[in-house]
């Protein structure tokens, strides 16, 4: 019990209850200041008033009456013959300092004055505020000489100052509780309309979690600090929708990914196990049927070998991957594709040329394109571009290759630009770019097959035949080789206008780390 009261304890105020009272407080010291100074500038100067007229009395030396001894020592003025104003006392000493007598009336009780004081007088030289006689009344005093070293006090009840004084402090006190109550419920209405955008922002807050992510908060006005916080939220809000859309996405892909490759798997498989099965059941075959069977068996264990060599060198190129930096001439790497595509080319017309916004010509003059890089990488990148015009355009169908350097740019690639598609990140415009290009005069990829044509296992025939192209991991292959490069591999296509597969790499070379592929 008594940990769960000091919990309690420390539990701190909400924001509401803090300004409250902050402003509370600060509206106490500022009207107690005031009234401090108020009080005090009154007082001196009510003071200050008596002071005055203590300084102003003066008792003309004709009220001094004296013996007809010879020491000549004056005496009091009788009660009668010197007129004093209202309230005024007089207490007369001799040179002693002895009291010799009173003078002044008035039903109050008078100054308590010692009756010998010897050669020091009260007040001496000052105003000086000393008690009644009896009760709790003050009186204001100063002590003046008169002749021949006698003194005399003159006095002033100070029943009015402090009357006045009484009556201010009541009044301030008065003042203080009215201000401080007033305060306090005005201060409450004041901060609950100016944190009224910050509950809009709770009750918003709490929707998005309930019930939709896309709500935003409805405050981003720059000028305020709420509105700068629901901008500051809303942009954390977008960010966090785009992950999670991002993450979803992912595991679709991952999905669909574990389906494609177990489809791929399953079909070889397939073929596998019902060539031997079939061998196991008629033992009585021909030899050209055992032939025909061993062939099918050793092609589909072929086609396994090569899709899980592709799906390792993903995984090797995603995860850590290793390139050689020597100096590449890119003609050369295309010159090679070109000479070992030809077998296979099936009456396609493939032309090396130069880089140029048409298509390559006998008089272009071919330049060598050098850049670091790793030769084999690149040899597979322009392989797989080769092969895949090959395998999806028709047969004569005209096939180019193009080498160049240039600029990153709307012409030359690298960049994005609308009818451009890629899976990497653009290199900065403007930054000087070798290109390779294999264009293809086929019948173009429409835009929902040109969007997913990078994406692993993708095929744009629906029937997934293997006699129409490999496992659909080709293009991805290159990208990631492309990227690892620094540079990028980009699509140009449209419905019956051919497709062009442009590698873009940096004029340096120069690889990105491991981390930036994933």
């Amino acid at each position: 019990m008594i940990r769960r009261i000091r919990l309690r304890a420390k539990r701190p105020r909400s924001l509401r209850s803090r300004l409250v009272w902050g402003a509370a407080l600060l509206a106490a010291v500022a009207v107690l200041a005031a009234q401090t100074i108020g009080f005090l500038v009154l007082r001196s100067w009510l003071l200050g008033r008596v002071d005055q007229q203590l300084d102003d009395f003066v008792l003309p030396q004709q009220a001094f009456a004296r013996d007809a001894d010879p020491d000549r020592v004056p005496r009091p003025p009788n009660p009668g013959s010197v007129t004093l104003p209202s309230d005024f006392r007089l207490t007369f000493f001799d040179a002693a300092g002895h009291k010799r007598g009173i003078l002044g009336g008035g039903k109050a009780p008078g100054p308590d004055l010692p009756d010998s004081t010897g050669r020091s007088h009260p007040a001496d030289g000052r105003p000086a505020t000393v008690a009644a006689v009896s009760g709790d009344g003050h009186w204001r005093i100063r002590t003046k000489t008169g002749p021949d070293h006698t003194r005399y006090v003159v006095a002033l009840p100070l029943d009015t100052f402090d009357g006045v004084t009484s009556k201010l402090l009541f009044l301030n006190a008065i003042v203080l509780a009215a201000t401080l109550t007033g305060l306090i419920a005005l201060s409450r209405w004041v901060v609950r309309i100016g944190l009224l955008p910050l509950t809009r922002m709770e009750r918003s807050a709490q929707d998005i979690t309930v019930s939709d992510l896309s709500l935003r908060l409805p405050n981003t006005d720059p000028r305020t600090e709420t509105g700068r916080l629901g901008t500051v939220l809303n942009t954390m809000l977008d960010k966090l929708e785009q992950a999670l859309r991002e993450r979803e996405s992912s595991e679709a892909r991952l999905r669909r990914f574990v389906a494609d490759a177990g489809h791929e798997l399953r079909t070889p498989l397939t073929s596998i196990q019902g060539f031997a099965e079939l061998a196991l059941r008629h033992e009585g075959r021909s030899s050209a049927e055992r032939r025909e069977s061993d062939r099918m068996i050793a092609q589909n264990a072929d086609r396994i070998s090569l899709l899980v060599d592709d799906l390792l060198l993903l995984a090797k190129l995603d995860k850590e991957p290793d390139y050689r930096r020597e100096r590449v001439d890119l003609l050369s790497v295309a010159a090679d594709s070109v000479s070992a595509a030809a077998h296979l080319s099936h009456g396609h017309p493939i032309r090396l040329g130069a880089l140029s916004a048409g298509a390559a010509t006998d008089e272009e003059e071919l330049e060598v394109v050098e850049m670091t890089g790793d030769p084999h990488r690149l040899r597979q990148v322009a392989g797989n571009l080769l092969s895949n015009a090959l395998t999806h355009t028709p047969p004569r169908t005209r096939v180019d290759v193009r080498v160049g350097t240039g600029h990153a740019g709307p012409t030359t690639g690298g960049t994005n630009h609308p009818g451009r598609i890629s899976p990497s990140p653009p290199l900065p415009d403007g930054a000087p770019i070798c290109v390779l290009e294999v264009a293809d005069q086929g019948p173009g990829l429409s835009p929902e097959a040109a969007e997913r044509v990078f994406e692993r296992f993708y095929r744009v025939d629906p029937s997934r035949s293997h006699h129409r192209g490999g496992s659909g991991l080709g293009l991805a292959i290159a990208s990631a080789i492309a990227q690892g490069h620094g540079g990028r591999l980009e699509l140009e296509t449209a419905e019956g206008c051919g497709s062009v597969f442009r590698l873009v790499l940096p004029e340096g070379g120069t690889a990105v780390p491991p981390a930036s592929l994933k």
